[in-house]
């Protein structure tokens, strides 16, 4: 049975994220009325022809009698669009983001709202390195994890609220504080996203015409590389606190692995490659543990 989490979702931002929302929304009937608004003519026109929509309007008149409203734009540009939207939004009504850093949300945007409205953070793990309306689809958040992250103050009607959508769009809610996302988010999306980076560039070193001779493996690890940069330069800076740790320990292991290779030592060599297996295993089992016992942490998708 179809549960309502809105009269009126307003859907700030037509990229691939917002999109989605709109069209899981509209096929699972989540809201009796669905408005988007965003910044480019094209993305206003896909919106327009994707049936997602009742209408894409200016932002203003978009969260106008929204009962709740998602912020789906670059986290750099959410502060801004909040406040434009503020002077419009009613008293009860729910803010929600699907931004990837939540503790500078957190700081911020809720400091923008006016009287009576409330805002509570949210980060579908769910995406894909394509982006735009045009790459949008309606089962984006089945199985997903679907992070919410309330604080102290937090109303606790406005989180439930929150968590209704998620779950309502197919998602696996998780609740968890805005620094710990910070710190988990960054070791399994956001430092894997910076390695294949890293990766690609270093590619300039290889011999000429390596890449044509790729297996699935170089395709499998450099997927992510080809996610928008503008969108991960901007996820990395604001996590670089949390990543520190991260990419000291990678640091760490690269060193480790190379020592042993420069000394021609296989044992030190599969030893490392051994631990790291187990410690992969390690993680699936607690996956699956915490799956049969009620908790919900499926396999995270970027």
């Amino acid at each position: 049975m179809t549960v309502r989490v809105a009269e009126r979702l307003a859907i700030l931002g037509l990229g691939l994220l917002g999109g989605s929302v709109a069209l899981a929304a509209r096929h699972r009937g989540l809201a009796a009325q669905i408005v988007g608004s965003g910044r480019s003519r094209e993305s206003v026109a896909t919106a327009g022809r994707s049936g997602a929509f009742d209408a894409v309007v200016p932002l203003e008149e978009a969260v106008r009698d929204a009962d709740l409203v998602l912020l789906a734009t670059p986290v750099s540009a959410m502060a801004g669009v909040l406040r434009r939207a503020a002077p419009a939004l009613a008293s009860g009504c729910v803010v929600t983001d699907v931004g990837s850093v939540k503790a500078a949300l957190t700081e911020t945007l809720p400091g923008l709202l006016p009287p009576g409205a409330r805002f509570v953070g949210s980060h579908p793990m769910a995406g894909s390195h394509e982006r735009g309306m045009q790459h949008a689809r309606a089962d984006l958040f089945e199985g997903a994890v679907c992070l919410v992250t309330p604080t102290a103050s937090s109303d606790a009607g406005a989180v439930a609220r929150v968590e209704a959508l998620w779950r309502g769009l197919g998602g696996r809610v998780e609740r968890c504080s805005p620094d710990a996302h910070d710190a988990a988010v960054g070791w399994v999306s956001h430092v894997p996203h910076a390695l294949a980076f890293a990766f690609a560039a270093a590619l300039r070193s290889a011999p000429p015409g390596a890449t044509a001779l790729a297996g699935p493996g170089f395709r499998d690890f450099t997927r992510i590389a080809r996610s928008d940069a503008e969108l991960w330069s901007e996820i990395l800076t604001l996590n670089r606190k949390a990543l520190a740790g991260p990419l000291q320990a990678f640091s760490q292991q690269l060193a480790a692995l190379a020592h042993a290779l420069d000394a021609g030592d296989a044992d030190a060599v599969a030893r490392l490659l051994s631990e790291a297996r187990e410690t992969l295993s390690q993680a699936a089992v607690g996956h699956e543990s915490k799956a049969r016992s009620g908790g919900e942490k499926p396999e995270i998708r970027d």
